[in-house]
């Protein structure tokens, strides 16, 4: 997917998306002051939603939705890439650096990218370049099944995707969890052999 999207403008958004975890408003909520190239991480500290035709930003569901997360080299890449074009295009319009408030993900004009317009030019993208039909979302899922399949515990991976529990971690993702019973038995194996 990212291989067929590198030229595309949604790039540097999927591979933030893929790469963190984060929810679709959180993406569009996060801010210049949020990264920390750094430490290569990003702060989730709000969610920009839509009521009706009014954008609005939101706190995170719950305390566990306000967190630092990490990030792989290559996503960090993928944000420095995008600060210098967003750089260039500002200056170009006329509108000057980046303030610390300034939205990473915008318009070409600058403005905040609505989540329905985001979920719309997905799915544009998707058909275009013939890729599975998947909601935008599913990059969520593909990075929590990626953590659980990688053996990352459940409550760092809660943690990370901002559930308020790992519970919720356990019950939306059980599947995958499942998925573990073979590692979890060589690993019993592995254990009793070395009590002999």
């Amino acid at each position: 997917m990212l291989t067929a999207l590198v030229d595309h403008p949604l790039y540097p958004l999927v591979v933030v998306a893929l790469s963190s975890g984060a929810r679709r408003g959180e993406l569009l909520g996060l801010q210049w002051g949020d990264v920390d190239f750094a430490s290569g991480t990003i702060k989730i500290e709000r969610s920009l939603e839509q009521a009706g035709g009014t954008l609005q930003c939101k706190r995170p569901k719950s305390r566990h939705g306000v967190r630092t997360i990490a990030l792989p080299a290559a996503a960090v890449e993928a944000l420095k890439d995008h600060h210098r074009k967003t750089l260039e295009r500002r200056l170009l319009l006329g509108q000057g650096k980046p303030a610390a408030d300034t939205f990473v993900f915008t318009t070409f004009d600058g403005d905040p990218i609505r989540p329905d317009s985001l979920s719309r030019w997905w799915g544009d993208m998707v058909r275009s370049r013939k890729l599975p039909a998947v909601s935008f979302h599913a990059l969520r899922h593909s990075h929590a099944s990626a953590l659980i399949a990688a053996g990352v515990d459940p409550l760092s991976t809660s943690r990370r995707l901002g559930h308020s529990s790992p519970g919720i971690t356990l019950n939306v993702y059980s599947h995958v969890f499942n998925r573990n019973e073979d590692k979890a038995v060589a690993a019993i194996t592995a254990a009793l052999k070395g009590a002999d």
